[in-house]
């Protein structure tokens, strides 16, 4: 039986009435670092948007998280910023917030408050969590944003909690910000694995050393969550969730790549595509952003031994919608769409 996937659970709160966060941006970058780890089925990924009081407690109940990710704004002494049944500020004190997690104490391991002025908090809620991560004064948008991202990205590859929050502190400094103190740890827990429940006895095999049954051969198939993707096996169902409306898409097949030289021209394609994205006069930050995401994604499944057909299919597609109407990259686009083409058609 696989392991039960770590629960990570991102809570968020722009109020009406208080300055405009890039929470969905965060969100995303934050999704894309668990999905292209080598370890994405060992993660599931539940966002709540918009979050009032009642939807704090009843989250916690309802998902039993072992990470609990806050983003938003902090008033410091005052408390952090939720929303109420109006959509404007309602600010929850530190003593509310602290006897909430002593509830929760022992299923949750770390707490990440990404709110400016957070550490009054974090310090209090570290009475009863071993590891929690506050700010000691404001913090911007592009590093909060980049810690976190580094943060699950370290988290993903199987580090502990205190190198991931060394690690994001480390990628602030060498892009040259300012603000790579302005994160704070506190922590007890210095396991490589914090999320292992007891060591391995020493008289009972290594479970990766012991040779599996082969599976029925109409065995089901299994399949993981991870936030609004779904990762089924015999390939991967994306089954996409928005505010506006569901959209799934469905498309399971596996196949082994062409000829090294098809492949290392259509990773040569996505690579000039990349770089002509990231220079366009033609596209916003945001347009910018949305179209990175596939870009990354096609190129990663594209570099593993047996990548799956239905992620460059779907990853292929967003660059196309991401990029349809922008003259100056249009030809770019269609020729990786071109060349990974003819990567799959060199075995078929």
């Amino acid at each position: 039986m696989p392991p039960t996937p770590i629960k990570i659970l991102i809570l968020t709160a722009n109020p009406s009435n208080t300055d405009r966060l890039r929470l969905d941006q965060e969100v995303r970058e934050i999704e894309t670092e668990l999905l292209l780890a080598k370890s994405r089925d060992d993660f599931e990924l539940i966002s709540k948007w918009a979050v009032r009081v009642d939807d704090l407690a009843r989250a916690l109940l309802d998902h039993n998280p072992q990470i609990i990710h806050f983003s938003g704004h902090g008033g410091g002494e005052d408390g952090l910023a939720l929303e109420d049944d109006t959509g404007k500020l309602q600010l929850v004190k530190t003593e509310a917030l602290t006897r909430l997690f002593k509830l929760a104490r022992n299923t949750v391991k770390c707490v990440l408050l990404n709110a400016c002025y957070s550490q009054v908090q974090a310090t209090s809620i570290h009475q009863h969590i071993d590891c929690v991560i506050g700010m000691n004064e404001a913090i911007g948008d592009k590093a909060a944003i980049q810690f976190t991202s580094k943060f699950y990205q370290a988290l993903a590859a199987g580090r502990s909690f205190q190198y991931a929050y060394d690690f994001a502190c480390t990628i602030l400094d060498l892009s040259g910000s300012t603000e790579s103190s302005t994160p704070q740890l506190l922590n007890r827990n210095e396991a490589d694995n914090p999320f292992a429940i007891a060591p391995v006895n020493p008289s009972t095999p290594d479970p990766q050393q012991m040779t599996p049954e082969p599976a029925p051969k109409n065995a089901p198939k299994q399949s993981q969550s991870f936030g609004n993707i779904s990762i089924g096996g015999g390939g991967t169902n994306f089954a996409v969730t928005q505010s506006g409306g569901d959209v799934n898409l469905n498309q399971s097949s596996t196949q082994t790549t062409g000829s090294n030289a098809d492949l290392q021209a259509a990773l040569d394609a996505i690579a000039q595509l990349k770089q002509l994205i990231s220079t366009s006069s033609d596209l916003n930050p945001i347009e910018k952003a949305t179209v990175e995401v596939p870009a990354k994604m096609l190129e990663a499944e594209l570099q593993k031994p047996q990548p799956d057909k239905s992620i460059v299919d779907q990853a292929i597609a967003a660059l196309k919608k991401g990029l349809d109407g922008v003259i100056t990259l249009a030809e770019p686009v269609a020729k990786v769409a071109a060349l990974v083409a003819q990567a799959w058609v060199g075995l078929l």
